[in-house]
């Protein structure tokens, strides 16, 4: 009895193309997404040396000045440049939430190898106590530590810092807890590493996909939660070029038709959380082999 072999054109047609059209997709999200993200910190860094106008200098113009050639996205109430205020608020948000995530990637993920690698009474009393602190919702206990503590960058930094450890702590505990006795860690114990060097030389590395993928989609959170402390007058100085901030300084304006004031700080939030979550999303189908299948 014959076995029939099917020919290799068959089988790259059917095999290759469910790859071919998840890479694609996933690739042009990912170069979509650092495309957005690098224009953002451009313009985060050129407000550093240069804008249109000062920021944080009122009557520059009349008050809801329109969009024009003098100020091509209008002015604000009090007559502040809309452009300067919102190339120099891209540094406060853009600022804020990466530094709020890197607090937060290495303290939760350092704490969740600990946990995931010893196991045990530590571990369980750890989870216990995220548990608990993730009861409340992120943005309400941001906004009562912020209103408790007071407003200001460094302590917006620690608070949104403080509400994404937890995340990261419970993704790297069950990565590592669930690959502590593969095979790798078993040969890197046999040959005498210590129990440290097994869990962040050998373990951490082949579980940072994930980590990796939740990064960018926490920096989205981070940078929401900013804004919306912002919006509320929680977050940063009165006249801060915050885009949050900004939004609130023109809802008086939303009604009497002066649109641009609240439309182009929500589009810059829109856009920078966009971009997080497009690379979110393709770093997820990237790391992840079951996805590229």
């Amino acid at each position: 009895m014959k076995i029939a072999r099917l020919p290799l054109a068959t089988l790259e047609t059917s095999v290759v193309p469910s790859r071919a059209r998840r890479k694609p997709k996933s690739y042009w999200a990912l170069r979509i997404g650092i495309g957005i993200l690098a224009f953002y910190i451009a313009v985060a860094l050129l407000s550093l040396v240069w804008t249109p106008y000062d920021p944080l200098t009122p009557g520059i113009g009349d008050g809801y000045d329109a969009p024009s050639l003098a100020f091509p996205l209008g002015t604000d109430r009090l007559g502040a440049d809309m452009l300067s205020r919102l190339m120099a608020g891209a540094r406060y948000d853009l600022g804020i939430s990466l530094t709020a995530v890197a607090i937060a990637l290495t303290v939760g993920t350092t704490i969740g190898t600990f946990a995931g690698y010893y196991g045990g009474k530590v571990d369980i009393a750890i989870l216990r106590g995220v548990e608990i602190f993730q009861a409340f919702p992120g943005l309400l206990f941001a906004m009562l530590v912020v209103q408790a503590v007071g407003a200001g960058i460094t302590n917006v930094i620690l608070v949104l810092s403080f509400v994404g450890i937890p995340d990261y702590l419970r993704l790297a505990r069950a990565e590592i807890h669930a690959k502590r006795h593969w095979q790798y860690a078993e040969a890197a114990r046999m040959v005498g590493n210590p129990p440290w060097r097994v869990a962040f030389r050998h373990l951490l590395p082949n579980s940072v996909g994930p980590v990796l993928a939740f990064t960018s989609i926490n920096a989205a959170f981070s940078a929401l939660v900013t804004a919306s402390l912002g919006f509320l007058g929680l977050g940063l100085g009165p006249n801060t070029p915050e885009w949050g901030s900004m939004i609130a300084r023109g809802q008086d304006g939303v009604m009497t038709g002066q649109w641009w004031v609240s439309f182009f700080p929500g589009l810059a939030i829109m856009g920078l959380t966009g971009s997080f979550y497009l690379l979110g999303d393709a770093l997820s189908d990237i790391t992840d082999p079951r996805r590229r299948q």
